[in-house]
């Protein structure tokens, strides 16, 4: 048999994870610096004996070329197994009737979780599964997680001890975070294809809108907020009924215009690259027909380019989601307030509680875009057909 080359990767991961890094950190509090410990030190005497061999398996299935469908059921054995024993790590770590104690998931345990994730993204990449299956493999993966969550296995883990102090302001905060990242969307959406229809049908309007958004693009997050707050706050204080509806200096406005105008390069942009990408042959065959301009457009270009336009919404989400973190900084609410709350607090797990949900966030969506890209592609209606 021979050596599978990620595997080889992935086989030095994890090997550095288990040998070197620790698995887990327990902290008396959750400010103080934390003690790390090992695998074998973080879990009951059972627990790490078994976790080690299902990581041994897994490791030798990965580092040799077997087939994709064994490598996924190791890879899913393996990341369902970490996600378990890592609450039973926090359980055995923490004192009896200790409120104050702190466990979090170390260095090792993130290693190990990357290497094996990446194994099962390798194996079904290579298993090449339909759209619609990938979407059932990330629906499958978060009921799995939820089925974690929800069970209490994970109860003494420091990020859901996090959780647990602030659960309804995480679920307000996490309103507001998709509020911004899907509204600003939806808008550029609105107003980005019909402006990338005018500018392949213009190309002196095309050369000016598209250099102005790539002005747009390259002014750094932060400062785009900053610099939004004036204008923001001139017609709160001077347009009646401005402040009213939510139009601030500071606030959820001036990240949503932000984040509204970051979205218009990829709309615009994808919408003009799909439209100049439709054969000659299409729209001769469609005035051959005695088709209109604007039945070309709707019944012959639009669908042909729908994939290509669907390719920058996606670009889109995935951005907006990350950048809706730093809306916090100027009020704007989302998942950063606990990602800079817990930098200024220098609390770790309180970070993590405002990035892992946007984290999951745009790799689910991104999934399900990708699905949705392929499932609008003509040659996949061809070979559906």
């Amino acid at each position: 048999m021979r050596l599978d080359k990620l595997g080889v990767v992935i086989a030095l991961i994890a090997g550095y994870a288990v040998g070197v890094a620790p698995f887990a950190t327990f902290r008396a509090n959750r400010i103080v610096a934390g003690v790390p410990q090992t695998l074998l030190a973080s879990l009951p005497s059972w627990a790490g004996p078994t976790l080690l061999a299902i990581i041994a398996v897994a490791v030798v299935i990965g580092l040799f070329r077997t087939p994709p469908t064994l490598r996924l059921a190791a890879s899913f054995a393996t990341l369902a197994a970490l996600f378990l024993l890592i609450g039973t790590a926090a359980d055995h770590l923490t004192p009896p009737a200790n409120t104050y104690a702190r466990v979090s998931p170390a260095s090792g345990f993130w290693l190990l979780l990357f290497a094996f994730a990446l194994l099962a993204a390798d194996s079904l990449t290579r298993l090449r599964l339909t759209p619609l299956l990938r979407i059932l493999v990330l629906i499958l993966a978060a009921g799995f997680i939820g089925f974690v969550l929800l069970s209490g296995s994970w109860d003494k883990l420091s990020i859901l001890k996090e959780y647990s102090a602030r659960a309804d302001s995480f679920w307000a905060e996490a309103s507001k975070h998709v509020t911004l990242a899907l509204g600003s969307l939806v808008a550029a959406v609105v107003i980005g294809i019909p402006l990338g229809i005018l500018c392949h049908r213009m190309q002196k309007l095309r050369d000016i809108v598209l250099n102005v958004l790539n002005i747009v693009q390259t002014i750094p997050s932060i400062a785009l907020f900053g610099i939004l707050i004036a204008p923001l706050g001139w017609i709160a204080a001077n347009v009646p009924g401005a402040a009213e509806i939510g139009i601030k200096g500071i606030g959820m406005a001036p990240a949503f215009v932000a984040l509204f105008l970051y979205s218009l390069l990829p709309v615009v942009a994808n919408t003009v690259v799909g439209l100049a990408g439709v054969p000659v042959q299409a729209n001769d065959a469609a005035r051959g027909v005695g088709m209109t301009e604007r039945q070309r457009l709707f019944k012959v270009e639009f669908p042909l380019a729908f994939p290509v336009i669907l390719t920058g919404v996606r670009i889109v989400l995935v951005q907006n989601i990350g950048l809706a973190t730093i809306a916090a900084l100027i009020g704007g609410g989302g998942f950063g307030v606990f990602v800079f709350q817990g930098i200024g607090q220098t609390a770790m797990d309180l970070v993590l509680l405002g990035a892992v949900p946007t984290v999951l966030l745009a790799f689910a969506a991104a999934i399900i875009l990708d699905a949705a890209v392929e499932l609008s592609s003509p040659f996949h209606s061809g070979a559906s057909a």
